[in-house]
């Protein structure tokens, strides 16, 4: 019978970059992610890619090496934006980018916070959480001990945000609390729960407009957020959990359609990069935020 356990000596001979492969490496041996043990050479050869099939690297000089989702480095996971998924929120979308899936919630409240009143100006605000199986082991719930520092982090990182392209004076003394749920995790919920927020703020907004209660749309811009980063060798777009975890470098970019940056959260995990590094990896994370801005328009229906 063949043994599994020869590929991991087919794959350190070609060297190959550590993430997606030792993933990999286990899918080959059944775990975690194969229907079945592997129990002969040509099922080996059905799941091993081209490349290593035959115990020797195909790739020429220069090439990329294959993702762990069959990706190429400039392409994102599929994205998908529903709109209205929660019918008793003001506005609401569910996005999904690949295995991620967030519920992006917006609820118009008519007060402002302290610091706002009589001042006749809006406030925009996020709140962000995990179901509890959203990962792969169970995250207890922040109630008793409250948000914890990822938790608030992000939950920040998505109010700023938005509030960059609303015009809050036209919201007069109210509160659109945006409200994110991580209902599956793969990598990538801050950005995911970004841009699928912008849809949901825009969704309540268009409800006040039509209930005459502001006098024009307030919405400046669209925004969006995509992670990218290095893994191995290769600057690549939208990191899955499998990429992220093991990512050289990794970023996260925040933008408006307008060409105009929001944040850029960019950290070396294991090997600093240089300028010219970061000038690819915000020209990689450009062609994913001109998808989003696209997906997000369909889903709302306007020429913003």
């Amino acid at each position: 019978m063949f043994k599994p356990e020869s590929v991991v000596s087919i794959v350190s001979v070609l060297s190959w970059p550590s993430v997606p492969h030792a993933r990999f490496i286990k899918d080959v041996r059944g775990v975690p992610h194969t229907a079945g043990k592997v129990n002969s050479a040509d099922e080996v050869a059905d799941v091993l890619p081209a490349q290593i099939q035959g115990g020797r690297s195909c790739l020429k000089e220069g090439d990329k090496m294959p993702r762990f989702d069959g990706r190429s480095v400039n392409q994102m996971r599929p994205a998908k934006i529903t709109r209205g998924f929660m019918p008793n929120a003001e506005g609401s979308c569910l996005i999904e980018m690949g295995s991620t899936r967030v519920i992006c919630t917006a609820s118009v409240d008519d007060k402002v916070p302290p610091h706002l009143k009589g001042k006749n100006e809006g406030w925009v605000t996020a709140e962000y959480s995990m179901l509890p199986r959203a990962t792969h082991t169970r995250t207890q719930r922040e109630t008793k001990s409250g948000p914890g520092g990822r938790t608030m982090e992000i939950q920040r990182l998505i109010g700023r945000s938005l509030r960059t392209v609303v015009e809050l004076p036209v919201l007069g003394e109210r509160t659109i609390w945006i409200d994110c749920d991580v209902l599956q995790a793969d990598g990538g919920t801050r950005c995911a729960s970004i841009t699928g927020a912008y849809v949901a703020l825009v969704d309540a907004c268009l409800k006040l407009v039509e209930a005459r209660s502001i006098p024009r749309l307030p919405i400046l811009c669209q925004v969006a957020a995509i992670s990218v980063g290095m893994v191995g060798t290769d600057d690549i777009l939208d990191l899955c959990y499998a990429e992220d975890s093991n990512a050289a470098v990794d970023m996260n970019v925040v933008a408006t359609d307008k060409g105009k940056y929001i944040e850029l959260q960019g950290t070396a995990e294991k090997i600093p990069f240089d300028r010219a590094r970061m000038n690819r990896l915000l020209d990689l994370a450009q062609i994913g935020l001109d998808e989003l801005f696209r997906i997000q328009k369909a889903a709302l229906g306007l020429k913003l």
